[in-house]
């Protein structure tokens, strides 16, 4: 982590990623958006801070709205807050914006927490996500869960697991959390300090409690599932039978209750076996159908999940799989001829010829000798080297070599760009 006494550097629970390893994170962005676009999700750009009660529609009750919000004032004295989740700013925006429905976008965010750093856990996160609004059919939520399912099987994962649970809506829940409470009072001596101090406000939280003490009372609580309405229960058996026709496997957990307010009805968790239980969960979501109204807009049902970048990476190198992606070039430029003063460059015109049709192509700069340019071209990995040399140029043409097989060539100059990208693309270099 940063020494937050040292003003540059990142500030304590950041990090920066540099390349190569930030070429993984291209990687995975790419198969998540591939996967979403098929499927017919677009994506959503937003502000990375809204107005504070954007977020406090999450819950009162939560640890991220009460101590783990970056709040500030603005010069206007406006009330905002870095973003710490995502569903809720991008329901701000269908109440804002008015989309026709069902409403299917995804996202790329950065999100910000006060908590404290450890590993695969930062105060500024990163996060893929997907939201589908406008439809309450059991089936789009099979379509999410099946999406994230999908997405992990591209990344190459594969001990993972799928925990869902339904949390009832409005007609159920309230009997519930009233025979839950009562349950929790009758044990309240034996709660961690956090639960005694918020079961009553928030009684699912002691649920989501990690503390053996905690556990060993909500193991014999009353269950949510028990109490579901029929309404509830028949969505909840679509969602099971659309799981089961898809070859879906999961497994039904009565004390998946997720971290924020909003969720109703279907919620449901990826965990990882590779990682510590308390880090274990690398993509979660739910439905939450009465999040839209609850911001001045009609109601409207949605559902969706995230997925954070960080654990993610850290779940693929405990499974081995997403490594760093071997960079290297298409063509590397040795230059032994040199811009002329005031003149031409052949090498830089050459290098930009070469990068318009789509090769990866480098250069050295800053009047290095040829043998250290070729040393460069070695380090490159380039699957050529292409030789701009008095005597070549003199002939309108450049000797090209293919760095494995030694194999050395004259091209024509103007012909060299396109005899290039026809090698390649038969070898399967460029994309």
């Amino acid at each position: 982590m940063s020494d937050e006494r040292d003003p540059f550097r990142a500030p304590v629970g950041t990090h920066d990623v540099l390349p190569p390893e930030s070429d993984r994170w291209t990687e995975l962005i790419d198969r998540f958006s591939s996967r979403a676009a098929r499927a017919g999700y677009g994506l959503i750009v937003q502000p990375t801070f809204e107005h504070v009660e954007v977020f406090r529609r999450v819950g009162e009750a939560t640890d991220v709205v009460r101590k783990e919000m970056y709040e500030f004032t603005d010069k206007g004295d406006r009330a905002l807050v870095l973003r710490p989740e995502g569903t809720a700013a991008v329901v701000r925006a269908f109440v804002q914006h008015h989309p026709v429905v069902p409403w299917k976008v995804w996202y790329l965010s950065p999100h910000f927490r006060y908590e404290r750093p450890q590993k695969g856990r930062y105060r500024q996160h990163h996060q893929v996500g997907l939201e589908a609004l406008g439809s309450d059919d059991p089936a789009i939520d099979v379509e999410v869960i099946a999406l994230a399912a999908g997405f992990l099987r591209d990344l190459g994962l594969r001990r993972i697991s799928l925990m869902v649970n339904s949390l009832g809506d409005g007609a159920c829940r309230p009997a519930y959390l009233e025979a839950l409470t009562a349950y929790l009072a009758e044990h309240e001596a034996v709660l961690c300090d956090d639960s005694r101090a918020r079961y009553r406000e928030n009684p699912l939280r002691v649920l989501d409690c990690k503390r053996r003490e905690c556990v060993e009372v909500t193991e014999k609580a009353p269950a949510l599932f028990e109490h579901l309405c029929d309404d509830c229960r028949r969505h909840f058996e679509r969602v099971e039978h659309g799981l089961d026709a898809l070859g879906i496997k999961y497994e039904i957990a009565p004390r998946l209750v997720r971290g924020l307010d909003y969720y109703t009805r279907t919620a449901f968790e990826f965990v990882s076996d590779a990682l510590d239980a308390a880090q274990s969960t690398v993509c979660g979501g739910g439905r939450y159908d009465g999040l839209a109204e609850e911001m001045g807009g009609a109601a409207t049902p949605g559902i969706g999940f995230g997925a954070g970048i960080e654990r993610l990476l850290i779940v693929c190198d405990a499974e081995g799989v997403l490594p760093v992606p071997q960079r290297r070039m298409d063509v590397y430029v040795v230059d032994a001829v040199g811009a002329e003063q005031g003149g031409a460059d052949p090498a830089l015109v050459l290098l930009d010829d070469l990068r318009e049709v789509g090769l990866r192509t480098d250069r050295a700069y800053g009047g290095r000798s040829v043998k250290a340019q070729w040393r460069a071209a070695d380090k490159s990995g380039a699957v050529y080297v292409v030789m701009v040399a008095p005597d070549e140029m003199a002939r309108d043409v450049v000797a090209v070599k293919h760095m494995e097989s030694g194999e050395q060539v004259e091209v024509r100059r103007d012909e060299v760009a396109g005899w290039l990208r026809g090698r390649l693309e038969g070898l399967g270099a460029s994309e």
